[in-house]
């Protein structure tokens, strides 16, 4: 007995089981559809471009470099422009690579995410939930503070900072990125609660619970997208900024974005361009690593309200 006449005998399918199990028809390519892609993969080029530039450059020796070919592959790639970049390179007065760099900016970035979004969930909850007397006022406060340009902020912050005796030093800078930070924090936690239910809230006042209970049991738990979007978003802005850290962090904090502005702009002997690509990316690998690892919430947290009013 073959499949064929085993076939014929079995009962035939209801109508709506037979049409779940057909094959998905395959999809027409329209013309709207190949630009679309055709532009994603022209923005994907752009982007990608540099970064394959500075791959390639960090992976050959500088007898390589002079050769010319900016975008061909290396001929005998090697990782001692990555080591030196790590553990030897000049990044001014010393000569010990950006891993001090490094271990200062974790030092300055860890901190300066934690508080801010931690106070940043607790000003949003209560701003959407609670309504304290002139909330709106306060948000509004809040807000205007996010658009105050960075320079113009600098001379009142170094004056009150030297006036408490912390300028140039590491509370100095975690105090400066939380409180340029709070606004945009304050902003994502708000729109988030407020697409939350409220009458989950309504529910827990009536058991009895108070401010900090509802916030720490029902709040801060379903809160794991937005914190992941808030994360993204202020280790970023902290690892990557300059300004600041030039002028709060002090001669022993400074970031590995000031050590990596004194690589590439050394105006004494050769300049080492494998070297200086290679202390690029390494200065990026965080933000970048970041974003990988996170993508899928910091989708989830733009999707369930980030950017909600």
């Amino acid at each position: 007995m073959n499949l064929h006449s085993i076939a014929e005998r079995l009962p035939a399918a209801p109508a709506g089981e037979a049409s779940l199990t057909r094959p998905r028809s395959r999809r027409r390519i329209t013309v709207a559809r190949v630009g679309i892609y055709a532009f994603l993969f022209t923005a994907a080029l752009f982007f990608l471009l540099p970064l394959y530039v500075m791959i390639v450059t960090s992976l050959k020796s500088m007898d390589e470099i002079r050769q010319g070919g900016i975008f061909a592959l290396p001929l005998a790639a090697t990782l001692e422009p990555w080591r030196q970049a790590w553990s030897t390179v000049c990044t001014g007065a010393a000569c010990e690579g950006l891993r001090t760099g490094f271990a200062n900016s974790v030092a300055i970035a860890v901190p300066s995410t934690i508080l801010p979004i931690l106070i940043g969930a607790i000003n949003g909850y209560a701003l959407s939930f609670w309504r304290p007397r002139y909330a709106n006022l306060l948000f509004g406060v809040l807000m205007a503070g996010a658009f105050v340009p960075v320079q113009v902020m600098i001379y009142p912050l170094v004056r009150v900072l030297a006036l408490a005796g912390v300028f140039g030093s590491l509370p100095a800078i975690v105090l400066v990125h939380l409180v340029f930070g709070m606004p945009m924090m304050t902003l994502l936690f708000r729109n988030y609660y407020c697409s939350v239910p409220h009458e989950l809230f309504h529910a827990a006042r009536v058991d009895g619970a108070g401010f900090w209970r509802i916030f720490l049991r029902i709040m801060l738990p379903m809160s794991l997208p937005i914190i992941v979007v808030a994360a993204i978003i202020q280790v970023t802005g902290v690892w990557n900024d300059y300004i600041l850290g030039l002028v709060f962090a002090g001669r022993e904090n400074l970031p590995m974005t000031v050590q990596l502005n004194n690589v590439i702009n050394t105006t004494t002997g050769t300049r080492l361009y494998n070297v200086n690509m290679a202390a690029t990316i390494l200065t990026a690998l965080v933000p970048l690593t970041l974003y990988f690892a996170s993508g899928r919430w910091f989708v989830r947290g733009i999707a369930a309200g980030a950017v909600k009013g």
